[in-house]
């Protein structure tokens, strides 16, 4: 079944990215339009050995198109995701714009993809933020042993989350630092070459960022509203690759042994995990790859039923781009989608 996809926000890091995994999975397509804003217009981009040629959003027609992917913030994603999902597309959308909205299901294919039947009350389906979608796959399989109580979770968040102006500020502050230029800080809230910065996103009244609490209402509504979930982000100079320092707090016994086992047969996982130098996953190496890895896995002593993992993960793929993609096939593979 040949299927007519539009991704909107092309150009971006993420945009490019679904049309390479759109290539690399063999997503059915019969006709891929890349969308981006009038000031892209004419510019080219890869799909696999193919160049396409960019439309503006404001005046392509989408009333034949199947799906869209959205990547373009949630400024764009507001205006447009509404007035598309109207004409018949599915939207599947990368931005904070709808993930709280009770009516879009927001998805993470291996850890509840039965919410995706929801969709046709608005056509819209919300992808997660990018720190809670590795979290969850994680914590999935966990939950369905165990049932987690309560987790803590400490992100190291690459600059790639934030943009190419982000990954640009981190690139010239470095070079910087090396031929003494002066260094010039505007992306971020402080100097990030060489450095940590505690804050992602908006400050909230009560002290969290909205980074943060993004993580805490997505986890609830993804996995399970009960769980108490509390998180520090932070953003760390590294270009591509989320990590997550995870506590967990469960309501019945498992050990170490037993998540290693449990996570090494879960859906999306890869645990690497060897208690000697080097037997550990680190953004560098998780960069370009799908999976969620976990290591460190480990007992907490300070707790009754505690463990401890890291997890680390391409934020551009299963971040964003990769999942967006999986729920495309997810709709596709479950006979949701009316091929107009």
């Amino acid at each position: 079944m040949g299927i007519k996809v539009a991704i909107v926000g092309a150009t971006g890091n993420v945009g490019q990215e679904m049309l390479e995994i759109l290539h690399e999975r063999g997503f059915p397509i019969d006709e891929l339009v890349a969308l981006a804003s009038r000031r892209s217009q004419g510019k080219e981009v890869s799909f696999g050995d193919k160049s396409l040629k960019v439309r503006s959003l404001d005046t392509f027609d989408f009333s034949g198109t199947d799906i869209v992917l959205m990547s373009a913030g949630g400024k764009i994603s507001k205006e447009w995701a509404p007035k598309i999902a109207a004409k018949g597309c599915v939207v599947i959308d990368n931005s904070s714009a709808f993930r709280y909205d009770s009516a879009v299901p927001l998805i993470v294919p291996e850890v509840n993809a039965d919410a995706i039947e929801g969709f046709s009350k608005k056509n819209i389906i919300a992808n997660p933020n990018c720190s809670t979608a590795q979290l969850v796959v994680a914590l999935k399989p966990l939950h369905d042993i165990a049932k987690i109580k309560r987790v803590v979770v400490s992100t190291y968040q690459a600059v790639s989350g934030a943009g190419k102006e982000a990954m640009d500020e981190l690139f010239e502050q470095t070079r910087a630092v090396f031929v003494a230029d002066p260094i010039e800080v505007r992306k971020f809230t402080k100097r990030i070459a060489f450095n940590v910065i505690p804050h992602i996103d908006d400050f909230m009244e009560d002290g969290y960022t909205k980074e943060e609490w993004k993580v805490l209402a997505e986890t609830k509504k993804i996995l399970d509203k009960n769980i108490k979930v509390t998180c520090t982000a932070v953003r760390v100079p590294v270009f591509v690759g989320h990590a997550e320092s995870v506590n967990i707090e469960f309501e019945n016994p498992i050990s170490a042994t037993e998540a290693r086992d449990i996570l090494r047969e879960a859906p999306g996982c890869l645990v690497i995990d060897k208690h000697e130098d080097g037997g550990y996953m680190t953004p560098y190496e998780c960069a370009g790859e799908d999976a969620t890895y976990i290591s460190r896995i480990r007992e907490d002593i300070t707790v009754e039923n505690g463990l401890n993992l890291w997890v680390v993960s391409d934020n551009l793929r299963k971040g964003a781009a990769l999942n967006t993609v999986q729920i495309a096939e997810l709709l596709v593979n479950r006979g949701l989608l009316k091929k107009k």
